[in-house]
């Protein structure tokens, strides 16, 4: 059973008339009521559902009558079975609220149906027929109708264009939301409603923010109003939190630590963020003895990681119960969310930067992001991290997802040398303290000038490409002993090779080794 958000014998003794929001039945008549049901789940004119009263008739005027009729003991449990099973053959199936109440002796069964998440529904022209015909209906005054023709139309164009997030969140009360982070929210943005929000009413101010609707007596908090101003918004979707994960010893390894960021949207993101460039990011500055112009580097410039959190943040599903995790090695920075991007985007497209999205899952989450300079919201995140990356001269960063679009990942490779392994100690004294291996001491010894992968891979007599790049070209890459002549361009035809100052003298002081 369930609590009613009205009081129905008030309600019935108002002598409230039928109209768009209430119908009366004497008695169950599961085709009438089945239809209605649909238009109330339909609520084509916003106006938050409504109720079916079954056991109480209403006059000509459609007011209603007492003593109500009422309903028998025995009819009680009769009907809720066949309700049950009727509701089902409503596309999507659709189960209002039952509850049953007593009024002057008598007992009602009293449907609340709110306007459904899952709208444009179809409910069967006859609940009893053996061959159904499925139509879509609405409420026009007092009357249940079959929604055609320009009225269809209006149904299936207003219904499309309700995301997830702004939706009513009928598991939710008004009271989950909460004023002082509007009222901080609206501080912040400097918005005009932060002068009257102190007089308003948590409804009213919601209302006025777009955060909540519904019915007077049944108000009801939209998603995108339970994520950015309750405390706790995983009460109500589990999985949003940001999980950041370090891995001292790279992926592969058996150390980690993990810290996990939960909140309001705005607080969580913003803690995260925080928390990885305090934690994480480490510039390099190295001097060169030909010039006065020191070379300064980071690790994972911190504009592209916002980008990507802010993105997981922005286009992930809070109907997936996986949170956003931020996985980070000397090596590199991952983004992982879930699901993918939306079909409509190529990825061909996105590696490019080129993507540009026509259908956005969080529409509302996308806007308070803006006012809170987060995001800009034009389908800019990719490529301004493609632009930040090459001006740090970074490796391109890869952006990766799959057929399914089940995930989206996003990888920020560490600058070579910037990883915490090249100091401007060892670029002067030439010691290197990471391990130059065998392969890596090879590589060094052909390298002759500046040249191209495959010349260096034909000197070395290696025939596949994926085991020179990961023996060979990554390692020395990570150690500073190598560098790219086109850094901001990695994978450029043009790309050549050759030994850096470090590299240089990291040969002279082993010069008699020979390669093997």
């Amino acid at each position: 059973m369930t609590k009613l958000p009205i009081n129905l014998t008030d309600l019935l003794r108002q002598r409230t008339v039928e109209g768009e929001r209430i119908e009366y039945k004497a008695g169950w008549n599961p085709d009438a009521i089945i239809r209605t049901l649909c238009a109330f789940a339909n609520d084509f004119e916003n106006l938050g559902g409504g109720y079916v009263v079954i056991g109480q008739d209403c006059d000509a005027n459609g007011q209603p009558v007492f003593p109500p009729v009422g309903l028998l003991d025995n009819q009680l449990d009769k009907i809720q079975q066949e309700l049950l099973a009727a509701c089902q053959l409503i596309q999507p199936p659709y189960f209002p609220a039952l509850s049953v109440q007593e009024v002057e002796g008598r007992k009602l069964i009293v449907l609340w149906a709110p306007g459904g998440m899952h709208r444009p529904y179809k409910a069967p022209a006859s609940v009893s027929a053996k061959h159904k015909t499925w139509h879509y209906y609405i409420r026009r005054y007092s009357s249940t109708v079959e929604a055609k023709g320009g009225t269809e139309q209006e149904l299936l164009s207003l219904t499309a264009q309700v995301p997830w997030d702004d939706r009513f969140n009928q598991q939710a009360k008004l009271s989950d939301l909460s004023k002082p982070l509007m009222q901080a929210f609206l501080q912040e943005v400097d918005s005009a409603l932060a002068a009257d929000a102190t007089g308003l009413s948590v409804d009213a101010l919601a209302r006025q923010m777009n955060l909540a609707g519904g019915p007077a007596e049944s108000p009801w908090p939209k998603n995108v109003g339970l994520l950015f101003f309750n405390e706790t918004p995983e009460r109500f979707f589990p999985g949003v939190q940001i999980d950041v994960v370090w891995f001292p010893d790279g992926a592969g390894g058996d150390r980690f630590e993990e810290k996990i960021f939960k909140g309001s949207l705005a607080r969580m993101t913003r803690e995260a963020l925080s928390y990885i460039q305090r934690n994480f990011l480490i510039e390099t500055v190295l001097k060169h003895p030909d010039r006065a112009e020191a070379t300064r580097v980071w690790n994972f410039p911190y504009a592209a990681i916002e980008e990507a959190v802010v993105n997981a943040v922005y286009h992930r599903s809070y109907e997936e119960r996986e949170p956003i995790e931020v996985r980070i090695s000397h090596n590199e920075l991952v983004v992982v969310s879930f699901p993918g991007p939306d079909r409509s985007i190529r990825l061909e497209d996105l590696r490019a930067g080129r993507a540009v999205s026509r259908r956005y899952r969080n529409r509302r989450i996308g806007e308070f992001l803006k006012e809170l300079d987060l995001t800009e919201g034009r389908s800019t995140g990719i490529p301004k991290i493609l632009k930040v990356m090459a001006a740090n001269g970074s490796p391109a960063p890869l952006f990766e997802t799959d057929d399914d679009r089940l995930s989206f990942v996003i990888r920020l490779p560490s600058h070579p040398l910037a990883m915490g392994r090249i100091t401007p100690t060892e670029q002067a004294t030439g010691e290197v303290t990471g391990e130059v291996t065998g392969e890596v001491e090879r590589l060094l010894r052909v390298l002759d000038g500046e040249m191209p992968r495959q010349q260096i891979q034909d000197a070395l007599a290696l025939k596949h490409e994926d085991h020179f790049r990961n023996a060979y070209l990554k390692p020395a890459l990570v150690l500073g002993v190598i560098e790219m002549t086109l850094p901001n361009k990695p994978r450029s035809s043009n790309q050549r090779y050759r030994l850096t100052t470090l590299g240089q003298r990291w040969l002279e002081t082993h010069s008699s080794r020979s390669a093997s």
